[in-house]
């Protein structure tokens, strides 16, 4: 038995051979573990749980549901594009959304798991944007519009997102060490996971003379990518999206 950690899916209607990954991975993979913890951006946008049953998500939100069912944990912590995940995904699913940084003793080991937006300090713009849309206030509102209208805001923001992005320095939207120490510190953790800088890699590096790992996990971009945690260690398993399915008799 072991934990697994996936960050970085992007899914929609956009990327079908990586919804149907996914799907195939909650049906051979995740059914086994001890629980599933989903670091931020599984969705491409999110707008509302209003959109958990439409036609594009009812797959992704039955079959999670089905995972929970049999006695599965999920755990979702929300990345910068499903910040608005609720309460009705969480009834629909069986998954419990986390706030970040959420502290889990990880089969000894104290460990950090965030999405990783939050530590890219150096990006002053984007922080600002940030804490914008994480105001109560600012989602109250915006969850007030309707469909259409949200679905057209997320596109506009995503537009300038794009645009803001193709003219700044790529060492900017990497995460900052003094952020990584400080969380680190502050919730006595020696392993930290996350998402979000599509930059995989495992992190060693000390405070304070005290040994420290980071790990930052890879998005699902034509293939699929799983961290596997148990007593004895950890793993990198890949997925690929082209691989032929078994054949169950």
């Amino acid at each position: 038995m072991a934990t697994l950690f996936i960050s970085d899916l992007h899914l929609c209607s956009k990327r079908p051979l990586i919804t149907e990954l996914f799907l195939d991975f909650l049906k051979q993979d995740a059914v086994s573990a001890d629980a599933l913890y989903i670091l931020g951006d599984f969705y491409e946008f999110w707008v509302g749980d209003d959109i958990a049953m439409t036609e594009e998500y009812r797959p992704i939100t039955e079959a999670l549901q089905a995972l929970t069912s049999r006695g599965v944990p999920v755990y979702i912590l929300p990345g910068n594009r499903d910040f608005l995940l609720g309460k009705d995904f969480e009834t629909l699913t069986g998954c419990k959304i986390l706030t970040e940084p959420y502290r889990l003793d990880l089969y000894g080991r104290p460990t950090l798991l965030m999405h990783g937006d939050s530590l890219c300090t150096d990006d002053v713009e984007y922080q600002k944007f940030r804490k914008q849309v994480r105001d109560p206030g600012w989602q109250t509102g915006f969850l007030a519009k309707s469909l259409q209208d949200r679905i057209d805001l997320f596109n506009k923001y995503r537009r300038i997102s794009m645009e803001v992005t193709a003219n700044k320095p790529t060492e900017i939207m990497d995460t900052n060490q003094q952020a990584i120490d400080q969380v680190m510190q502050q919730h006595d953790a020696t392993l930290l996971i996350h998402g979000h800088t599509h930059r995989p890699d495992e992190h060693h590096f000390e405070i304070n003379k005290r040994a420290m790992i980071r790990i930052v996990l890879a998005d699902w971009d034509g293939d699929g990518s799983v961290l596997r945690v148990d007593k004895d260690g950890w793993t990198v398993k890949k997925l690929s999206a082209n691989q032929p399915k078994p054949v169950i008799h």
